[in-house]
């Protein structure tokens, strides 16, 4: 924030580069090989984008033409679906099931078509928490270079995860020429509303989705990448200390669920958990979340939200504990008065 004010004051107020700002984009490359460990060019294969959301729009808009497919795995971030179809692309699903959220590479396989042109990744995932293992995008990774399909992977979530370690799998040398990989400033700092994200890929689509990013955006705010470029070089103690305060939420939360009567599917990372509803109380999630909210006051959304069938979601429900403990705890204090 110190950073971003300074900005401010110092009239950072113009439009950026329309790749950002050449000081983000180093210290962009510098966490991708710390962290991630891609090896990227902060000219050529970084490019700033307005949050993570518009990394993805960029990134669908620059590899895909109306009647291509892409593949999501279900549940699914309901952007991802929503921007394929508005640039009408067709998405196909491959279904995950709790709590091991796993798939078969030949569901994978099975999936493509001569259209399919795109895989996309949310690890960790929104609404489910499940952190793919180095396995699993290995799968992906072969089986969508054989099919010369890209490979795009929202890794917002990165640093929040709790038994399993983060991969990328544009870590990958077989991986690397058709994964482009989203991140950005919203989760990992807590300023959703700051807007600024970024994609990391080969120079070659990287420079067509910095010509989007342009038509689309102009470039994202230009006093807050100053902002982000500064969080970027905290030091690892400060995500050890996040992660470490996500998981006691997680846990603090999980045992209330618990007690009170739900089933919940305890995440590998993000800050979401999907809960089964307490069995015979409501006849679906969605009466579930609206009786919840009018009666203790807890927002809740239902889990049918989140799949390619419904169905697979209508007994659960999503709770966030992205909040402060003064309110995650009042929040807990009322959902156990519903025993």
């Amino acid at each position: 924030k110190a950073a971003a004010r300074d900005a401010i004051d110092a009239d950072q107020a113009v439009y950026t580069n329309l790749r950002g700002t050449s000081e983000l984009r180093k210290a962009i490359a510098d966490k991708m090989i710390h962290f991630n460990g891609i090896d990227c060019d902060h000219e050529t294969e970084v490019t700033v984008t307005v949050g993570s959301a518009g990394a993805f729009a960029c990134a669908a808009m620059s590899t895909l033409n109306p009647g291509d497919e892409a593949i999501l795995f279900s549940p699914y971030y309901s952007y991802h679906r929503h921007m394929l179809e508005l640039c009408g692309v067709r998405v196909r699903f491959i279904d995950l099931h709790p709590p091991e959220w796993r798939f078969e590479a030949a569901s994978l396989e099975a999936a493509f078509t001569e259209r399919t042109k795109m895989v996309v990744l949310n690890t960790p995932g929104n609404p489910s928490g499940k952190v793919f293992s180095q396995e699993e995008l290995d799968t992906v990774a072969r089986i969508a270079a054989k099919r010369g399909a890209w490979i795009v992977t929202d890794e917002i979530y990165e640093y929040i995860t709790y038994d399993k370690p983060h991969v990328s799998v544009g870590s990958f040398p077989h991986a690397r020429e058709n994964t482009i990989t989203i991140s950005g400033a919203s989760k990992t700092y807590a300023v959703t509303g700051w807007r600024v994200g970024y994609a990391v890929g080969p120079a070659r689509v990287i420079e067509k989705m910095a010509v989007v990013n342009d038509a689309l955006y102009i470039c994202a705010p230009a006093p807050l990448q100053h902002g982000v470029a500064a969080g970027l070089r905290l030091s690892d103690d400060y995500y050890r200390a996040m992660r470490d305060d996500y998981r006691k939420k997680r846990d603090l939360l999980a045992r209330i669920l618990s007690d009170i009567g739900f089933i919940p599917f305890m995440p590998e990372g993000s800050y979401y958990m999907l809960a089964e509803l307490i069995p015979g109380r409501w006849k679906d999630a969605t009466e579930a979340a609206e009786s919840i909210l009018e009666g203790v006051g807890v927002a809740t959304v239902p889990g049918s939200a989140f799949y390619r069938n419904p169905a697979d979601g209508k007994n659960q429900l999503r709770f966030c504990y992205a909040k402060q403990d003064r309110d995650l705890n009042e929040a807990c204090r009322r959902l156990k008065t519903l025993t």
